[in-house]
């Protein structure tokens, strides 16, 4: 998750939402990293986890991406849960609930739909440190708040 933050970080250069992912490999290494990239490119799938899941599956060579995990400082949308289920990864870890789009608990469930072909495990905020839960909940709070002044 330390590796996703830091991704999260150079989203605010760019005034994107803090959001920052990276897809290990089965043996831990890292295999796509990506952030939030919509206002700087003005691509609407400028989403992180997108970014990661498609570098990963470049380096890999194959867009199946069994083995892998993919963790991700906010819970992800629609888009991204439907992306990291058609991509096979096994594990999704994630940092801050997402109450507005989240699809992965908050808001709907994609991921874990028994209809779908494919469900990864998920590792929600509870079960992860609560100081990293924090820090990535505190990171999309100060953004938010610092948007808000203006």
């Amino acid at each position: 998750m330390r590796e996703a933050l830091a991704e999260a970080e150079l989203a605010l250069r760019t005034g994107d939402v803090p959001v920052g992912a990276v897809v290990l490999g089965p043996d831990g290494a890292i295999l796509g990293r990506g952030h939030n990239e919509r206002e700087a490119t003005g691509d609407p799938t400028g989403h992180a986890e997108v970014l990661a899941l498609r570098a990963a599956a470049e380096r890999r060579g194959e867009w199946r991406l069994s083995g892998c995990s993919l963790v991700v400082t906010l819970e992800p949308c629609v888009m991204c849960a439907g992306a990291t289920v058609l991509s096979r990864v096994d594990r999704l870890v994630y940092g801050a609930r997402d109450d507005k789009a989240g699809a992965v608990g908050s808001r709907w469930d994609l991921v874990r739909d028994p209809r779908q072909n494919h469900r990864p495990e998920v590792v929600s905020p509870d079960l992860i440190s609560e100081d990293v839960a924090f820090r990535c909940s505190d990171l999309l709070s100060r953004f938010f708040a610092r948007r808000r002044i203006r």
